[in-house]
């Protein structure tokens, strides 16, 4: 027994300072990160001679595309009114105070001062697109102006990734009386329309309709966002809302209308009725086969389809709608679609082919939510676009280099004094005609689908992996335990992960903030 307590003891002792040793390595190197994130080396400056690459927007597609890009290769400008990269799939937790907007916001100079070679940025709107002339027009969009605030950017080549805006279809009232959610303005608004709504039902002499109406929430559009911020929603009131405002405890609700037969229609049926499941379980009603006809100031109109296939309209009151479905084409992809022949039946965004080429064009480029490239308008395929971008102009340089490098061969071949001089040079044109076949050998865009993941709210999330040659799906709170490993992963940098963490820890700890700003 007493030699069994001695080796028990010794694993103890061997494991704390094997857990002392790894806190105090991972430490440094999180240190390590800070610092050389805090103090960016020196740039090169750009090279009059090269090529000027100019890229539109810092989205998912545009950040991948620079994150990988060998800016040495190129002068490149990145244009877009807004200075900073969002993680938008935590943008949900960012409407009801689990997460502060600034601990997913990634500021463009940051990274780009890390690059090798230094990238120009200016903080406008691109507002016309002019192919003929290879221009663009921007427009600082800014509240404070200099006395030049519209200007003309030229370039040899252009990547459009400005996104998409929200598609209202034509419903009157969207714009007017709902809220999106795609920018941290949208989740601030939101944050402020559900306090604003909890504190007015509880005015002196509120009517009884009026008090239910005011705290009825209803979230429109079935998709991940939708699915996402309805759970969000309602673990604000189960965990925070009712404690500190009990007086709304019996008449918060929370409705998600979806035009589709049901909710999150890109995942597995079996998740699909998990999630319907988990949301019966907290009381989030879902109105499946539901169309919004109209938004009013108080209420919507809607027309239903019965289990009979008959239909019926009904209006809907509310005191927040959210309205998280659909894209639009922005107006500078509109005006751009309009000017090329090749794209005249382009609906939905800019047609591009297999290397994301703008259909009709030379040396213009597309991704994200503004290109129409038979993949589903997700960050997860801008992403892998910006990739691919990335390593095809990379190696488009590379391939510039190599030819520049043969045309010298060749020369010193023809000059050479002696046949040992000739020969090594042969040697050196047949290993540059090596390397520049295996940089030619790169092949068109494949999208790889990694997979679904959208948080449900009570601490469960739903997730739809692709595993091997099958897909694996699961649900439940270990499940949720991955999807915060996963997006945490995802995030941008370190910093990022670090204050995430930290937010998680904040809300769990002390609760949601309910204050009304």
């Amino acid at each position: 027994p007493k030699q069994k307590r001695g080796k028990f003891r010794s694993f103890v002792v061997w494991s704390w300072r094997l857990t002392y040793v790894s806190a105090l390595i991972g430490a440094g190197y999180i240190t390590y990160g800070v610092i050389q994130m805090r103090n960016p080396a020196d740039q090169e400056e750009p090279d009059p001679s090269k090529k000027t690459l100019v890229i539109l927007g810092t989205g998912w597609g545009s950040v991948s595309l620079l994150k990988k890009l060998d800016t040495e290769n190129y002068n490149v400008i990145v244009i877009s009114p807004r200075n900073y990269f969002l993680f938008t799939p935590l943008l949900p937790s960012c409407t009801t105070g689990t997460i502060e907007h600034r601990s997913i916001m990634e500021p463009i100079r940051n990274f780009l001062r890390h690059k090798k070679a230094s990238v120009k940025f200016y903080e406008a709107e691109a507002t016309k697109i002019n192919y003929e002339t290879k221009t663009i027009h921007i427009n600082d969009d800014s509240d404070i102006k200099g006395d030049m605030s519209e200007t003309e950017v030229p370039f040899d080549m252009l990547v459009v990734g400005v996104g998409a805006e929200n598609a209202t279809f034509g419903i009157p009232g969207v714009r007017e009386h709902g809220l999106f959610l795609k920018e941290v303005g949208d989740a601030q608004a939101i944050r402020k329309r559900i306090m604003d709504c909890c504190e007015t039902s509880t005015f002196k002499d509120q009517s009884e309709d009026e008090i239910k109406r005011l705290l009825h929430m209803v979230v429109v559009g079935g998709g991940p966002t939708g699915v996402e911020f309805a759970g969000e929603l309602q673990d604000f009131f189960n965990n925070d809302l009712q404690k500190w405002i009990p007086d709304i405890k019996n008449n918060f609700h929370v409705t998600l209308v979806e035009a589709l037969p049901n909710v999150l229609p890109m995942f597995s049926k079996q998740l699909i009725e998990y999630t319907e499941k988990t949301f019966q379980e907290e009381t989030i009603t879902i109105r499946t086969k539901t169309m919004v006809k109209k938004v009013t100031p108080k209420f919507i109109e809607a027309e239903s389809t019965n289990p009979d296939g008959t239909k019926h309209l009904e209006q809907i009151p509310y005191g927040l709608l959210v309205w998280a479905t659909g894209n639009a084409l922005r107006p500078v992809v509109k005006d751009l679609i309009n000017q090329i022949p090749a794209q005249k039946d382009s609906r939905r965004g800019l047609a591009v082919n297999e290397f994301l080429v703008v259909k009709g064009t030379e040396n213009v480029w597309a991704v994200g939510d503004c290109a129409v490239a038979n993949y589903a308008p997700t960050a997860q395929v801008a992403s892998q676009e910006g990739a691919f971008l990335a390593r095809m102009f990379n190696n488009m340089a590379k391939t510039q280099a190599i030819e520049d490098e043969l045309k010298e061969c060749s020369d010193k071949q023809e000059k050479a004094p002696d046949k040992g001089t000739r020969d090594a040079v042969f040697e050196q044109i047949k290993d540059l005609q090596k390397r520049l076949r295996r940089v030619k050998q790169m092949g068109p865009f494949e999208y790889s689908h990694q997979g679904s993941l959208a948080y449900i709210g009570s601490e469960k999330a739903v997730a739809d992996i692709s595993w091997l040659s099958g897909n694996f799906a699961s649900g439940g709170t270990l499940t949720y335990l991955f999807w915060r490993s996963a997006y945490l992963s995802m995030c941008f940098s370190t910093r990022n992960r670090i204050l995430v963490v930290i937010d998680w820890f904040k809300s769990k700890t002390f609760g949601r903030d309910v204050s009304r700003e």
